[in-house]
């Protein structure tokens, strides 16, 4: 089994402020409650107030991992976040998070794996430590996803509960043809402080990452780009092209071949068999694939944990909040094998192990 030179020592997790279930989303465009949980799992997804950006997210759950582990603000080194929404086109969200928690001018690195964020970024937070480049770290996985949501003025005051007047039908008609996609996400942050481990049984112990990028745009946003020139222009925002694109059936076949790969790979490098692993906590990007993925691997629903019908895809948020979950409810406990997996667009993927 291989040692371990980093661990986690706290952990927290916040969400948008308000609750949206699919009841609602079902009064601002064709869908239904039933429609989305056949394709999704998902019943309920947060949004953000308008106003409340990824940074806001990301420090308010960066304070309750710091709370949590029992470590001061000005004790931290080095910051990691990942998003693939940040508060601005440029720069990302490391600095924001670090100036709001009055961290003063420590190093903050922000990366871009989308919904495979949490994976990669475990493994470069591992190496920063192990390097000694950082003693107590801060990794943020943060997210608001509202802001390509290409909904009217009338069908945010409806998801907000502002207002109990119908959507016209014209809006509900162009919301609609996006409903595929919108409908699974939400907003939310996760973060956790890592450092050195003193016990070498405990901790990160390997990783299989890999990225391809020939299928790019089986999933990606077609603007706001410098391919275009501008990168955004009007023509994109009335053509809906600041809503990602997908193709599904590229995904799912993708996610459901590569996730398991990755964890075969992760146990071949770390010593350990799949039988010894105690819980997977896939990204929860839609329960049809996590179910795919357990079918493939011939794991008992007790080894794998999804949460997605709570909050939706919070792409690099979905895996620090269900971590937390189990830390905290008593389903990780001392001692047990933990696998972390993802895949996400670009594309990227990987599978991470951590002795608890």
């Amino acid at each position: 089994m291989a040692q371990a030179f980093s661990r986690i020592y706290g952990t927290g997790f916040v969400t948008g402020e308000r609750a949206v279930p699919n009841e609602l989303m079902a009064k601002i465009m064709e869908t239904s409650d039933e429609w989305i949980r056949e394709r999704s799992g998902i019943q309920q997804r947060y949004y953000v107030r308008e106003g409340t950006s990824t940074s806001d997210l990301g420090a308010e759950a960066a304070k309750k991992a710091l709370a949590d582990a029992g470590v001061r603000f000005d004790e931290i080194d080095y910051v990691v976040c990942a998003t693939m929404t940040p508060d601005y086109y440029f720069p990302g969200i490391g600095s924001q998070v670090q100036a709001k928690l009055g961290m003063g001018d420590v190093p903050a690195l922000d990366i871009r794996q989308q919904c495979s964020g949490f994976v990669y970024g475990m493994q470069v937070c591992d190496a920063l430590i192990r390097a000694g480049a950082a003693k107590k770290l801060l990794f943020v996985g943060a997210e608001v996803h509202t802001g390509f949501m290409p909904f009217s003025k009338q069908a945010w005051k409806v998801l907000m509960g502002d207002s109990t007047e119908p959507v016209p039908q014209s809006e509900q008609d162009w919301h609609s043809k996006f409903r595929h996609l919108t409908v699974l996400f939400g907003d939310a942050a996760g973060a956790c402080v890592m450092g050195p481990t003193e016990d070498a049984s405990r901790g990160l112990l390997g990783y299989a990452v890999h990225s391809d990028g020939k299928n790019v745009e089986s999933l990606y946003v077609p603007s706001a780009g410098f391919k275009y020139r501008p990168y955004f222009d009007e023509a994109m925002a009335k053509e809906g092209r600041g809503v990602p694109v997908m193709d599904g059936k590229t995904v799912f076949k993708m996610a459901v071949t590569k996730m398991p790969e990755a964890i075969h790979e992760v146990c071949g490098k770390v010593g350990c068999k799949l039988e010894d692993i105690d819980l997977v906590i896939p990204h929860q990007a839609n329960l049809r694939i996590s179910e795919a993925m357990q079918k493939a691997l011939k794991l008992p629903d007790e080894k794998v944990y999804n949460n997605i019908m709570k909050y939706g895809n919070t792409t690099a948020a979905t895996i620090p909040i269900a971590y937390d979950e189990c830390r905290k409810s008593g389903r990780i406990k001392k001692g047990d094998l933990v696998c972390f997996v993802g895949l996400g667009a670009g594309f990227h993927w990987g599978a991470a192990l951590m002795r608890e």
